[in-house]
């Protein structure tokens, strides 16, 4: 996994599915309750990959996560002192407020929200979250990934770093 650091930002080279699975854990661990993660790119360059295996990270590998393509959420709440998280994928609502009648506001306050085409929001979109922005890689497989953190982020991201 190539990396490289512009301002805040960080870039990936990820060789394969493994990899992007790999950097979607390691983010799981450095996330926390009340965090947004949005997951931005084009169709098939790795949004929902990324979210199941962070997912997986933070409940258990055999966890069920199915895609919230067509229920537009998924919930998964914590045991014990697990934090729940709200799994959106927005490509399919045509208007920002409805976000609401999904339970975002909910969301933003007790969970670790990813949030799949989070550009649907528009002025909706929380402005402290870490930009996960994904498109398709050099070879085959690849992914090229970005990592944009709002403040919140910056020293978590520093951790993460290889």
């Amino acid at each position: 996994m190539a990396t490289t650091e512009t301002d805040a930002a960080l870039s990936f080279e990820l060789a394969s599915e493994a990899a992007t699975v790999a950097l979607a854990a390691r983010l799981a661990c450095a996330a926390r309750p009340l965090d947004v993660i949005a997951l931005m790119g084009e169709l098939g360059t790795g949004k929902t990959t990324f979210a199941r295996a962070f997912i997986r990270t933070l409940r258990t590998p055999e966890e069920e996560v199915p895609s919230p393509t067509f229920t537009l959420v998924q919930v998964y709440e914590g045991e014990g002192n697990a934090p729940p998280i709200w799994h959106f994928d927005l490509y399919r609502i045509r208007n920002p407020e409805e976000v609401f009648e999904l339970g975002l506001e909910e969301a933003l306050t007790r969970a670790i929200t990813l949030i799949e085409w989070p550009e649907r929001l528009g002025p909706l979109l929380p402005r402290e979250r870490l930009e996960v922005r994904f498109a398709p890689g050099a070879s085959p497989g690849a992914r090229h990934v970005e990592l944009r953190p709002s403040p919140l982020w910056r020293d978590r991201l520093k951790a993460i770093s290889p």
